[in-house]
């Protein structure tokens, strides 16, 4: 069974309904991005952050997958699917993906503000207990944050993503403009020979590598994929 890795962005999470931060031209509900989404934004005003992304779970939890969510699950059924995100939705789950990296972290999870990695003092929050209030513990004494990946911090699972770019017999890209790194560079780590797909109705930019370009949103292009991709399984 081939392996059919996909990377996905906020185009695919776009087309049910969650809005994003570029989308919004840098804004959510008023904030900005540094104020919410960056580390120095944490340390300044955490009650501000826990309260904000506390408003993203609960949009979230409205939302559904769409049509190009329940594609690419269905994919497995011909492929061995794998799929590297860049959203923070748990969307691809809800939709039975079963291989997913989150690179840039999960909206219904808080961790340790001391270590966020430390998996002993991870929260997974559920549609029934969504909402942290701001100023709570975690295990090791330090307050809880949300586990994404603030900007100017590193990204810890880019190395898994990278070994698994490595093993894809086919590389799909639904969704992101590929100007965010180091998700970006994941292109770099597609074996020579290996085709890939780009689905995003706007020109993006290919690092100067061959690419079968569809030219239309999410769903309407993992339709054309789909077709495509059936006399290679």
């Amino acid at each position: 069974m081939k392996k059919l890795v996909f990377l996905t962005g906020a185009g695919v999470s776009a087309e049910s309904g969650l809005r994003t931060f570029r989308d919004s031209d840098g804004l959510w509900e008023n904030y900005s991005v540094a104020d919410v989404a960056s580390h120095e934004g944490w340390l300044a005003n955490p009650t501000l952050v826990t309260e904000f992304y506390n408003a993203r779970r609960r949009e979230t939890l409205e939302k559904l997958p769409n049509e190009a969510h329940r594609l690419i699950q269905s994919l497995e059924a011909q492929f061995d699917v794998s799929v590297i995100t860049q959203n923070i939705d748990n969307l691809h789950e809800q939709a039975g993906t079963k291989h997913i990296i989150h690179l840039h972290g999960e909206v219904m999870k808080m961790c340790s503000s001391r270590n966020v990695e430390d998996s002993t003092c991870w929260l997974q929050l559920t549609p029934d207990s969504c909402e942290v209030a701001p100023g709570t513990l975690a295990a090791d004494g330090s307050l809880l944050r949300p586990y994404v990946v603030f900007f100017g911090e590193a990204v810890p699972k880019i190395e898994e993503a990278a070994l698994l770019t490595q093993t894809a017999d086919i590389f799909v890209v639904v969704g992101t403009s590929l100007n965010v790194y180091p998700a970006a560079g994941l292109l770099h780590y597609v074996r020579r020979g290996v085709p890939i797909y780009v689905i995003d109705p706007k020109p993006v930019p290919t690092q100067g590598l061959h690419v079968h370009h569809i030219m239309k949103k999410a769903s309407e292009g993992m339709r054309e994929l789909c077709e495509q991709l059936m006399p290679l399984s």
